[in-house]
């Protein structure tokens, strides 16, 4: 199903999910720190078959870090670890992130939502 748009709940306990053009919804991330400016810590509940992953021992996290470094310019760092609580196939998780539709995908994604905060 195409997404429609991609919905942060900007909290501890929040979620990421992806909202589908049918209205469905799905939830692959959870907020586990939320630190602005400088912090943002969440779960990747995605298995390596690709489905949504239940148990939070099963899943990896990642790190945003958001360091000023102009007035008009902001570095952003990802580390998204423990890749290997995913267990079996867990290299598949990897692999799928690194691609056009993982990291470089969502982070368009992001850059345009805050961007549209920003008055």
């Amino acid at each position: 199903m195409p997404i429609a748009e991609t919905i942060f709940e900007p909290r501890v306990g929040g979620h990421v999910y992806d909202r589908g053009v049918d209205g469905s919804e799905c939830r692959w991330a959870r907020v586990l720190a939320y630190e602005p400016p400088n912090r943002l810590l969440l779960s990747w509940d995605i298995s390596p078959r690709w489905q949504i992953e239940t148990n939070p021992d099963r899943t990896s996290e990642w790190e945003v870090r958001f360091t000023a470094e102009t007035d008009s310019r902001t570095r952003v760092e990802i580390e998204h670890r423990n890749l290997e609580r995913h267990g079996e196939g867990w290299e598949g998780v990897r692999f799928g992130v690194d691609g056009d539709q993982g990291w470089p995908l969502y982070l368009r994604r992001f850059q345009d939502l805050f961007a549209s905060k920003v008055t």
